[in-house]
């Protein structure tokens, strides 16, 4: 592994030399707020591509006759690394997104439905090459592995040239991050009018009255047709403007599709060592202006009942996913029910963990814990399909995965929520909430119109 340490910068500022390329990715600590706010990512030009879709898996182009998972858990296995002395946690890999539909090859789903803007099930890179800010050190690498060339001189000769390359092309980066310009902007269609999301949520409630369920955690989309010049990039710095978030992410995708992610949660987290992480949240409340009213809001939903059962339920589906690939006992919860402030909303946050048995990789726990539960439901599968009867359209990269995997086995991965996604010309805007048994309709309402806020006013323009 080549490391070539570089005067540190603010990555946004960087990431604008490669967003106008596909397969471009900023995986970006919006927000400052401990281990998960420390690192930031920047990689481009990938060795591989993998994609899967309705039609199948491809890598670089061709057809391959696997599920999406074993393809992406074979390109790994052909390029792993051992361990390697690296000075952040993702010295090169795969990074890219999962999308929600992706679960269909996991359990006996209903198929997806159709899409006005249809997102694909995978895209991911393979990266020798990667970018890493440490924001806590205020340190930044290049860190380049060779691959693909077999071990030997010609590894170590690329490792270097690949190296090199970047470190010319981040001297045509821009110093600084510069305003984002507000001037190009759009309006919103709702897919479902208030009434008809409500009536989806009471429909939840019967479900789970007559015993079906636990919770579901149901969502409702808005569409908009992306205005004229106005690119991925700049959308991206309207919603860190807005929405500073601890994983926000720019995935440049394949030119037709595009990520502007900024999630404040943690889905799974592998360190080489066979630690996981997962971090789900289950309850909300609004930020306030003024600082009594916030604080009293705090306090409100710490001290909710409602909301605290709604994370319980998920805590222990995700106690469930992870002991199926974790030491027997191994599975703990050091946070229940912690509170959590972002920019726009406070947040319950639990912190679940586990050792992973031996043998296990990544692609084994995202196949164990796919799609996450906070974003399905209890039961998970049951949820799931009451999902699928009442919301319109498919998820599409909403409420999947984005994240990179190391070539030593080392993960980490965000939930796809408060993220615009873009097929084509069409950004798509989706938000919404666990529904349990005294939820009410025109509140769970409320509540997915305050974390979509912020997706709708970066593109209809209102910077404040």
């Amino acid at each position: 592994m080549r490391v070539v340490p570089f005067p540190y910068a603010d990555p946004v500022a960087l990431f604008e030399t490669f967003a106008g390329e596909p397969f471009a990715a900023l995986l970006h600590s919006g927000a400052r707020d401990g281990e998960r706010g420390r690192y930031s990512y920047i990689a481009a030009d990938p060795f591989l591509r993998i994609a899967a879709d309705e039609r199948g898996v491809r890598i670089d182009g061709a057809a391959l006759d696997l599920d999406p998972f074993t393809a992406l858990e074979r390109a790994l296995d052909r390029f792993a690394l051992p361990q390697g002395e690296s000075p952040v946690p993702f010295a090169t890999g795969a990074v890219g997104f999962i999308s929600y539909e992706l679960g269909r090859h996991l359990e006996r789903l209903p198929a997806p439905k159709r899409s006005p803007a249809p997102f694909p099930e995978m895209l991911f890179g393979l990266y020798d090459t990667v970018l890493a800010f440490d924001h806590q050190q205020e340190a930044a690498y290049v860190l380049s592995c060779g691959l693909p060339e077999p071990e030997g001189p010609a590894r170590r000769a690329r490792a270097q040239a690949r190296a090199d390359h970047m470190l010319a092309r981040l001297a045509y980066a821009p110093p600084r991050r510069r305003a984002a310009d507000w001037t190009a902007r759009t309006s919103w269609t709702p897919m479902q009018p208030r009434a008809e999301v409500e009536a989806g949520i009471a429909r939840v409630i019967e479900y789970i009255r007559a015993g079906d369920i636990f919770q579901a955690n149901l969502t409702q989309a808005m569409l908009a047709q992306r205005p004229a010049g106005l690119p991925d990039y700049e959308l991206y710095l309207r919603l860190l403007e807005l929405s500073p978030a601890p994983f926000s992410a720019l995935l440049t995708g394949d030119g037709t599709h595009a990520v502007i992610s900024a999630s404040p949660e943690r889905f799974l987290r592998i360190t080489a060592e066979g630690k996981v992480e997962t971090r789900p949240i289950k309850g909300t409340r609004p930020r306030d202006p003024d600082p009594a009213r916030d604080a009293a809001n705090a306090a409100a939903l710490l001290a909710s009942p409602k909301d605290r059962a709604e994370n319980l339920m998920i805590v222990d589906l995700m106690r469930n996913d992870l002991s199926r690939v974790s030491c027997i006992g191994s599975v703990g919860v050091p946070v229940l029910n912690g509170l959590e402030t972002f920019a726009s909303v406070h947040h319950l946050v639990s912190v679940v963990e586990s050792r992973l048995r031996p043998g296990i990789r990544p692609v084994d726990v995202l196949r164990a814990c796919f799609p996450g539960g906070s974003i399905t439901g209890a039961p998970k599968i049951r949820a799931m399909e009451i999902i699928h009867e009442l919301e319109p359209l498919p998820r599409g990269i909403y409420c999947g995965a984005i994240g990179w995997i190391g070539f030593d086995g080392a993960m980490d991965t965000s939930i796809v929520i408060r993220t615009l996604a873009r097929s084509g010309e069409t950004l798509i805007a989706q938000a919404g909430g666990g529904i349990v048994a005294d939820s009410v309709p025109a509140d769970e309402y409320e509540e997915s119109m305050v974390k979509i806020t912020p997706l709708l006013r970066a593109v209809s323009g209102e910077p404040t």
